[in-house]
């Protein structure tokens, strides 16, 4: 088991070290620029170009049935999930095969309607909570707990 962390905009990455040492999971931080890292010998920090989709890119080809992806990126959660990975957005709100097409489709609507907006914006995802991080806190270690009992 591993945990990949799309970390250049995750406000949860206290939490999953935490929930990863308690499992005694690895985790991979990876990010355009570097990020400080707990010194831990189950916390390693990758640091990708910062070209376009490049850490996206590094965590989809290692993503697999035994890695639980964390991003808040609907498009890399797609890519994760194809791969057999478990994805659970930084509010706790799993990405599933049966979910993922309405968020894909609902980006491109958002996306579509931001570049044609006059006037008023049209607002980004609510400000993240309390609630976002127990919620979290929960999803991510019942999703350790389902691995280390075979899904």
């Amino acid at each position: 088991m591993k945990i990949l962390v799309d970390a250049d905009a995750c406000p949860v990455k206290d939490e999953v070290y935490k929930v990863a040492w308690r499992h005694e999971v690895p985790v991979t931080i990876v990010s355009n620029s570097p990020i400080r890292v707990p010194a831990h010998p189950l916390i390693e920090r990758v640091v990708v170009s910062d070209g376009f989709d490049a850490a996206d890119d590094w965590i989809a080809e290692r993503a697999d049935a035994s890695a639980i992806c964390i991003t808040a990126d609907i498009l890399l959660a797609d890519r994760c999930l194809k791969a057999g990975a478990v994805v659970i957005a930084p509010n706790g709100k799993p990405f599933t095969t049966s979910s993922i097409g309405a968020a894909v489709a609902t980006r491109a609507i958002m996306a579509d309607l931001r570049a044609g907006a006059v006037g008023d914006p049209i607002g980004g995802p609510a400000p993240f909570s309390k609630n976002d991080r127990s919620r979290f806190l929960s999803a991510l270690d019942e999703a350790l707990v389902r691995m280390k009992r075979g899904r």
